[in-house]
């Protein structure tokens, strides 16, 4: 499997070397004759048309991963819309940009973390928000793990939980581990339908 890189920035930025020591960096014009199916493309929305580029490039079978200085909902919408499977920030650390890798060589789907809470936060609001929530459920977690979890459905980032809890972003991980671990889920989407299920039902 390749990795290329379509860049056309006159600043590298070091983190994508780091991420991929190996990634090769091409222009919009050469990468359709150099990839084969199964390869992974990385996208930096730059000025032209990359969206066109990206239902071209997954139309053939090729993966694609966004990444945006500047990311926002209505793009992340236009980069999903035209095929790719990652949309993530530009500036992100080698080991957020590694697990775009992996879960996009895995066929699955990455969604920038604010674009997801928000997501998050719409469906919870969907399904009743907190009034459809199982009192059994909550009885299952301690006091600080409930409010974390009822924060982190209504769409709430951990940063913006931490603040609202007067406590660490760290400790916000750990309530939440410890509600997944408890509760039997991996991510916020499970959470939210976790809540709304009685053990007795």
């Amino acid at each position: 499997m390749g990795r290329f890189l379509i860049y056309q920035g006159r600043s590298e930025v070091p983190d994508w070397s780091l991420a991929f020591p190996e990634i090769q960096v091409v222009t919009p014009q050469s990468v359709v004759e150099q990839v084969e199916k199964g390869d992974l493309v990385w996208v930096v929305v730059e000025k032209g048309d990359w969206s066109a580029l990206c239902s071209r490039l997954s139309s053939v079978g090729v993966l694609v991963a966004v990444m945006s200085f500047n990311p926002d909902s209505a793009e992340a919408y236009k980069a999903f819309n035209s095929g790719a499977r990652g949309y993530v920030h530009a500036l992100s650390s080698p080991e957020v940009l590694r697990q775009v890798d992996i879960v996009v060589c895995n066929q699955g789907y990455w969604v920038w973390h604010e674009l997801m809470d928000s997501l998050v936060g719409g469906v919870f609001k969907a399904f009743g928000g907190a009034d459809g929530v199982q009192d059994d459920v909550l009885k299952e977690l301690t006091e600080r793990e409930r409010d974390v979890a009822l924060s982190v459905v209504e769409g709430r980032s951990n940063k913006a939980v931490a603040r609202e809890l007067g406590i660490t972003e760290r400790t916000v991980k750990a309530h939440l581990g410890a509600t997944f671990r408890k509760l039997g889920v991996k991510d916020r989407m499970q959470l939210i339908l976790r809540l709304r299920s009685s053990r007795e039902q």
